[in-house]
């Protein structure tokens, strides 16, 4: 510092040149043009405790926004409401009113719960909205099907909740086990498409032994049309004391079973059906 000092040997010369310079408005950069210093450490000394001119400020763009948080932060708005309203940090906003009061709560804390609930009920009521909306969209673009289409989607049916032949098990007939109403209305059009009459079908159904068995037969009854005295006995499932059991609802009807008597043949071609369905799909492209 001492060899850099001694190239300007006059320091207090120049520096009350740089002085009134400064108090003339000039810039660093101007003064050191002038009085050709060119060491920025020097220069700074040669102006220290002189402030920079107004001109040479760069405006704080965040300083309108400052000012206007404060004031939001005065009429008792929240930081979160602050944020909505101005679109900046949390943090940033944290930091320009923490000196300010904090505002009294505008609700109570059942008001506020209250306010909570009813935003998630809106919330789901237009979610539902949209999932129905999207179910209704589905189910309109499939309309009328055709033979084929139930034919193929009876097969898929039965294979996914059908008893199957197994080479242990030798099982070639139809016996299907369902809980959903939807499902059993399907499948029994598919046999109908088939040529299976009422006659050749045999009900019964499989719920647990504490539910409404009596109820249940009769709601499967009035589904297919058949009278509950030609449903054979139904199949009682132990219920275990420590089971949790979700379906236990009113709406609890247990599973219906639809068993095809002479129905070996219908058996093999809905199982070489299926094979094919499932070659027709690696073929698919």
């Amino acid at each position: 510092m001492t060899e850099i000092l001694g190239k300007y040997a006059d320091f207090e010369r120049l520096r009350e040149q740089a002085v009134a310079l400064r108090r003339e408005g000039l810039s660093l950069r101007q003064i050191r043009d002038r009085l050709k210093v060119y060491n920025n450490d020097i220069l700074q000394r040669l102006v220290n405790g002189e402030p920079a001119p107004e001109w040479t400020r760069r405006p704080n763009a965040k300083d309108d926004l400052r000012a206007k948080a404060q004031d939001l932060r005065l009429q008792g708005l929240t930081y979160d409401q602050i944020q909505a309203e101005l679109g900046c940090s949390k943090s940033s906003i944290s930091l320009w009113v923490r000196d300010l009061p904090k505002p009294e709560p505008r609700y109570t804390d059942e008001e506020r719960h209250a306010l909570m609930n009813a935003g998630l009920a809106r919330r789901r009521a237009a979610e539902e909205q949209k999932r129905q909306e999207t179910k209704r969209a589905a189910r309109d673009e499939i309309g009328a099907i055709s033979d084929r289409e139930l034919f193929l989607l009876g097969v898929s049916l039965y294979w996914a909740e059908g008893t199957k032949d197994k080479e242990y098990r030798r099982s070639e007939v139809l016996q299907f086990i369902n809980s959903d109403p939807n499902v059993i209305r399907v499948y029994l059009r598919w046999l109908e498409m088939l040529g299976v009459t009422r006659d050749r079908m045999r009900f019964r159904v499989s719920i647990h032994e504490s539910a409404d068995v009596r109820d249940a037969e009769r709601f499967w009854a009035d589904l297919t049309g058949v009278g509950v005295t030609d449903f054979q006995g139904a199949t009682l499932k132990k219920h275990l004391p420590k089971t949790t059991r979700k379906n236990i609802a009113d709406a609890y009807r247990g599973c219906l079973i639809i068993y095809v008597s002479k129905s070996a043949d219908l058996y093999r071609r809905m199982e070489g059906a299926w094979y094919g369905i499932v070659l027709g799909a690696d073929r698919a492209t």
